[in-house]
């Protein structure tokens, strides 16, 4: 299985693409003047408490006051505090060594015990500022690395649950604890396994420095103000998407190639000659076919195999995705299996849905009607499964009696919403993007075909669109006579809109 990230940098923005197999599983877009990125740490200063919600609202800088909930303070509130006093009157170095921590505070107390407006505070960016709402911040800082994610005011080493071997968890445990400093816990990432000492000492002074930058910036800051950047997205997905199975990183802008071939010479040498420059006239998502998937993917309608199609609708509230198995005609097998098989492959399509969009919050899935037990278990099975590598915490709930399954998803993005439709060139109105229409011809001739092997075809279409179907070397219809072993009869209608189209059989009638 071969894993690309293609990279394409604009003058305003970077999108960043990842493919398996040439499908595309994950979109990000970034920036590039982009500020309140998750992982920013700032100077905040408190505006006001709201003892209703047992939350405070800081001023970071940004149009909307940013949230902070009690819960998000962390237990080491106070030790922060105290370092933050310390630091700003010059008696508190970098290290935390010598630091004596402070008492935890009450995991069910009060914002305003701790808490007062006016008061400055460190805090870091949990969730980016979405819709109209400011950025969702936390006070429990912490610094993540390619295999380590370093905590402040701690000793506590911690491991990903992902790693299951216990010999490998206790090597990686005594590597920690031997180059750990003291005042400092490690939480181990599961990209750390089998990685020498070399790999997590040199990830550890990084982030080491990154805290050394936050104490010499503090004190010479005013809120509210940034005090350490993230890294930029695209070296933050390398960060935390590379591994061994990578097997091309392809960028289309020289600075950021040497950019990002210099942080994985760092991070990974011996993948440093999979970065590579693609210096071609085409675009570089025209290349690798990723315009197209990117429009397939984000309408509102998603096509899946033989007829089968998914309805994705977005409110301020929740996510809902409709599962339906189109023109798909029964199985000799019956309708309990053939709505398990549609299930089966929807719950692939929704799971990569995920990633690609960045959905979170609450996700309502309508699954079609299963009446057996065993197969409703199946289904819930293989949802779970095709989610385990998505990175953003989850849950998944089994199908609720009405058939529906409930799905939560870490939000600290706002969803990509990209527009997938186009002026009507007919007319008023918006249409579906033409590039899309090949593939929906094909999708319902693949259907069509199959229910009808014995009948002859027409497909009925606006001559624009009969004429690109005819021309080449082979045509699209040869490759459909290849496929079918059937000519189908290619109609020119003037009277057609630009993307409608009918299969007929030989007596006219539509299919």
């Amino acid at each position: 299985m071969e894993t690309d990230l293609i990279i394409n940098a604009s003058e305003n923005e970077v999108a960043i693409a990842l493919l398996k197999d040439g499908k595309l599983l994950e979109l990000h877009k970034e920036k590039l003047d982009q500020e309140f990125a998750v992982g920013d740490i700032y100077l905040g200063k408190i505006r006001k408490l709201a003892p209703g919600l047992n939350a405070a609202f800081v001023d970071v800088g940004y149009e909307k006051d940013a949230f902070l909930h009690y819960h998000d303070l962390g237990p080491q509130l106070r030790s922060l505090l105290k370092f933050m006093r310390h630091t700003k009157t010059g008696k508190q170095k970098w290290s935390l060594a010598e630091f004596e921590v402070e008492e935890d505070i009450n995991k069910d107390g009060k914002i305003e015990e701790v808490l007062k407006a006016g008061q400055e505070l460190i805090v870091q960016v949990a969730k980016e500022p979405i819709s109209t709402k400011g950025p969702r911040i936390s006070s429990e800082v912490s610094i993540p690395g390619r295999y380590l994610v370093l905590l402040p005011f701690s000793e506590r080493i911690s491991l990903s649950s992902k790693i299951e071997d216990k010999e490998e968890r206790s090597r990686l445990k005594r590597l920690i604890q031997s180059i750990k400093p003291k005042g400092f816990g490690v939480i181990v990432r599961t990209v750390a396994q089998n990685k020498k000492v070399a790999d997590l000492d040199a990830d550890l002074t990084n982030l080491i420095g990154k805290w050394r930058r936050l104490h010499r910036n503090y004190p010479r800051k005013k809120a509210p103000s940034l005090l350490v950047s993230e890294m930029d997205r695209a070296s933050a997905i390398l960060r935390d998407l590379m591994n061994e199975s990578f097997t091309n990183i392809i960028v289309d802008e020289e600075e950021l190639f040497n950019e990002l071939r210099q942080y994985v010479g760092t991070i990974a040498p011996e993948k440093e000659g999979i970065v590579k420059h693609y210096k071609d006239r085409l675009p570089i998502f025209e290349k690798y076919g990723i315009e197209r998937q990117i429009k397939g993917a984000f309408g509102r309608s998603v096509s899946m195999a033989k007829g089968a199609y998914l309805i994705v609708e977005h409110t301020e509230a929740l996510h809902v995705i409709d599962v339906n198995s189109g023109n798909r005609t029964n199985s000799g097998e019956g309708q309990e299996n053939n709505a398990l098989e549609v299930n089966l492959l929807a719950a692939k399509e929704i799971a990569r849905q995920l990633r690609l969009r960045d959905m979170g919050g609450i996700i309502v899935v309508d699954f079609i009607d299963l009446q057996k037990r065993e197969n409703r278990k199946a289904l819930y099975d293989r949802l779970v499964e095709e989610m385990k590598d998505d990175r953003a915490k989850h849950k998944i709930l089994p199908p609720s009696r009405f058939g529906l399954v409930e799905i939560t998803r870490q939000r600290v993005r706002p969803v990509l919403d990209i527009k997938t439709h186009e002026d009507n060139p007919s007319g008023e109105g918006e249409v579906e993007a033409p590039i899309l229409l090949i593939d929906n011809i094909s999708q319902k001739l693949d259907v069509v075909a199959t229910a009808h092997k014995k009948e002859a075809l027409e497909l009925h279409i606006h001559p624009f669109i009969a004429a690109y179907l005819l021309q080449g070397l082979p045509s699209i219809r040869t490759k459909w006579y290849l496929k079918y072993k059937k000519w189908i009869k290619v109609v020119p209608r003037d009277s057609y809109k630009y993307l409608e189209y009918h299969f007929l059989n030989a007596k006219g009638e539509e299919l």
